[in-house]
């Protein structure tokens, strides 16, 4: 599988990038930024971008953005040789990230992790694989973001925080330091968090949300400061039981692992 939709002369690890709707698409956007710049510094890219893939027959064969939409998720197992991160999830099923890694079964090598170029990453700071860091974000000291984990521009992550696996933080939340945002959980954007406060997993944190106070797991919480609202919605739910069967533990306590 080749594709174009990368600057002239690019090189680099094809990727192919699993949805195609906005998140796909700022993804699509930060890996053609990041070969640019790259380029520019005399740098061949990380990544070349072959396209999306996404499972609405609609969009097969279109072009968004000017990258090609080559067909459904399965496509994934045809193209041994590239690389995959999955950009998909909204606040009405922040769940289907993990549903779609899952039913995919794709080994971990097979993730890749893009980072924009305005994004400032820590040498200090560890991203685990499929992980997506957009446009000026900023992550300062001992910031460990787990697995599939989508952050969107102007994200702060100040010094020991931790981020589990499959959540996702919206544009413009700021974590205090030491925050912990358990797996799958959902921070709305604007949010804030205050330091040593734990966001639960599979929780939904409204957006502009002030925290002061630990969110439980699988529930949403709005305001400022933010209060319980309700139960979280019925796939987040799901996937809080399946993780508390599979761990044994009190899935709140479950965090995502990193690696460098």
């Amino acid at each position: 599988m080749t594709g174009a939709a990368g600057p002239a002369g690019a090189a680099g690890e094809e990727l192919l990038i699993v949805g195609a709707g906005g998140f796909a698409r700022e993804t699509a956007q930060a890996v053609r930024d990041a070969a640019a710049a790259a380029l520019a510094a005399g740098r061949p890219p990380r990544w070349r971008l072959a396209g999306h893939l996404d499972d609405d027959p609609a969009l097969h064969g279109l072009d968004i953005d000017g990258v090609p939409v080559l067909g459904p998720g399965a496509l994934v197992h045809e193209c041994p040789a590239a690389r995959v991160v999955v950009c998909v999830g909204s606040p009405r099923d922040y769940a289907v990230r993990a549903r779609l890694v899952r039913r995919l079964a794709l080994p971990e090598s097979r993730y890749a992790t893009v980072v924009h170029p305005t994004a400032a990453l820590s040498g200090t700071s560890v991203l685990g694989p499929g992980t997506v860091l957009l446009a000026h974000s900023v992550l300062t000291a001992a910031v460990r973001v787990g697995s599939h984990v989508a952050v969107m521009p102007h994200v702060v992550l100040t010094h020991d925080d931790t981020v589990g696996d499959f959540a996702t933080l919206a544009s413009g939340v700021r974590l205090g330091g030491g925050v912990r945002v358990g797996r799958g959980a959902y921070v709305g954007a604007g949010a804030m968090v205050r330091e040593y406060t734990t966001v639960g997993a599979w929780s939904l944190t409204g957006m502009g949300s002030t925290v002061l106070a630990d969110v439980p797991a699988g529930e949403v919480w709005a305001g400022s400061p933010a209060r319980r609202l309700r139960e979280a919605g019925g796939p987040a739910l799901d996937e809080l039981r399946a993780d508390a069967l599979e761990t044994g533990r009190r899935p709140e306590t479950r965090m995502g692992s990193t690696t460098g």
